[in-house]
């Protein structure tokens, strides 16, 4: 039997799967490190550890190997986005990555669209400028540590620093170089009119590559370490969103994914480069070959159900908290709720909003409660998804994957409030999967990424739209959409009064 092996550097922990050409997950590693977090707003993590972390859980998943280690043909990865990781002459770290959740760059956003402005910045990379992103963190370097800033020769981004000190050879590929604010996603490749206007070399760009293609073999010191054969060959891989979409079928036009952990993400495929989205929804490139995807943002999807969960009902399994939510009736009996507890992404990028319950009375139990707040959940998700068919996109079938598909109601909730059809499958890998179908099709065991899905990936239950629900949906998301509006100057006021 031959293998590949994918590779998922998280936040929290890099997790790795051995996959065979079946599309069976036959072992699986994770290993943790920790976040960095000296001043409010900062978050980082060392590069170093990644690396160790990785060569630790590659031993372990080898030590437990009881085939040809020649037979474990690929590996590719999956990767945190956005994360800046500075290489000197001799392509060692310069500083702790600085990473997606880092909120340090306002002034540089601002400096961003001050020197390239709005509408040009959206023409060439597709997205606004976030603090999450990379180019803000590579002009808060130059602004704050400029000594060091001098010493950068280039920037990778995490999986592909990992990447390189499995191979000796240093690239990019393009879904997690679309998450930097240097890229023009249509055109692929880094737009010297960006470097020029914000000031920035050029040259620290690293070279491009595609998500599939291989990019060198592991070499003999990894080899050495882990048990691996230096045969094995490496693939670019992607960013985690574009993996998340490939280990979920997402590779055809149509097909869109709801992924529902702490945050909540809609992801949709899309075949060409050349629609406007004005910057509401992200637009990046995919890991499939010329294709590209966009993607809109709920910051507490999960998080507001977790965080109901620990203040109302403490103690208690979410399956014991969403145990009625079937008995109660779409609308939760009058009862609406918006999910900005950490604040919003799509389509309103806004820190200050703050949550709503709106409707309550006296005849309201916690079970109206409870599937308020998973309907505001899906209400939130199906703004992205609004405007993805605003701007002429057919949505008919999502995959939903994450904390959405442990409960049934929630499913049905989605496939009504969404009006599509909402596919579970069997198993959820997420990222890692689709690393490890990078690697497969790489190999050359598929002839297409679409058919390595329909061998790798198995459904286990649809859910179809039920008309009347759909209707009555409508209305409520009318009503859920006036209520941003309607907050937002009461929120702004009451930001003095938080902690």
């Amino acid at each position: 039997m031959k293998y590949v092996i994918g590779i998922d550097l998280g936040t929290s922990a890099v997790k790795i799967l051995l996959v065979n050409k079946n599309g069976d997950v036959v072992q699986e590693v994770s290993k943790e490190f920790d976040l960095i977090q000296e001043r409010t707003g900062y978050s980082e993590q060392d590069p170093h550890r990644w690396v160790d972390q990785t060569v630790a859980g590659l031993s372990d998943l080898l030590k437990d190997f009881d085939g040809n280690k020649e037979d474990i043909e690929g590996i590719s990865f999956s990767g945190q986005m956005h994360g800046l990781v500075l290489l000197d002459e001799n392509k060692d770290v310069l500083r702790n990555a600085i990473l997606w959740n880092d909120t340090r760059t306002t002034e540089q956003c601002k400096q961003i669209y001050h020197a390239v402005g709005e509408e040009r910045l959206l023409k060439i990379t597709k997205n606004p400028a976030l603090e999450g992103f990379t180019l803000p963190k590579i002009l808060w370097v130059k602004a704050h540590e400029p000594d060091l800033y001098a010493q950068a020769k280039t920037f990778v981004l995490p999986k592909d620093y990992l990447r390189y000190k499995l191979t000796g050879e240093l690239h990019m590929e393009y879904s997690d170089a679309a998450g930097t604010l240097v890229l023009n996603v249509s055109e692929k490749q880094w737009s010297q009119e960006i470097c020029d206007l914000v000031g920035i070399d050029r040259a620290l760009c690293p070279p491009l590559v595609d998500s599939h293609e291989v990019v060198g073999k592991v070499t003999s010191e990894i080899a050495q370490a882990t048990g691996l054969a230096t045969s094995t060959r490496v693939f670019a891989g992607g960013a985690d969103n574009a993996c998340g979409a490939i280990g979920s079928g997402i590779l055809e036009d149509g097909k869109t994914l709801c992924s529902i952990g702490t945050s909540g993400v809609v992801l949709s495929y899309e075949s060409s480069n050349d629609k406007d989205f004005q910057g509401k929804v992200h637009y990046f490139n995919h890991g499939a070959p010329n294709a590209y995807y966009t993607m809109g943002v709920t910051l507490a999807a999960g998080y507001s159900l977790s965080w109901f969960k620990d203040v109302f009902a403490k103690g208690e399994s979410f399956e014991d908290l969403m145990t009625d939510v079937g008995f109660v009736p779409v609308g939760s009996n009058g009862l609406l709720f918006t999910p900005y507890v950490v604040g919003e992404r799509t389509p309103h990028a806004d820190a200050s909003i703050r949550a709503s319950f709106i409707g309550m009375d006296s005849s309201h139990e916690r079970k109206d409660f409870v599937r308020a707040v998973m309907e505001g959940i899906t209400f939130s998700l199906n703004e992205a998804i609004a405007i993805f068919r605003k701007h002429g996109k057919t949505i008919d079938t999502i995959v939903s994957t994450g904390g959405g598909t442990k409960n049934e109601d929630w499913l049905q909730m989605q496939a009504d409030i969404f009006d599509a059809k909402i596919v579970k499958l069997a198993s959820e890998q997420g990222p890692g999967m689709g690393a490890a179908m990078l690697a497969a099709y790489g190999c050359g065991w598929f002839d297409s990424l679409r058919d390595c899905a329909d061998a790798f990936l198995k459904v286990e239950k649809e859910f179809l739209p039920k008309r009347d629900n759909v209707e009555k949906y409508k209305k409520l998301f009318a009503i859920y959409q006036e209520v941003y509006g309607q907050t937002k100057e009461m929120n702004e006021r009451l930001v003095e009064y938080r902690k």
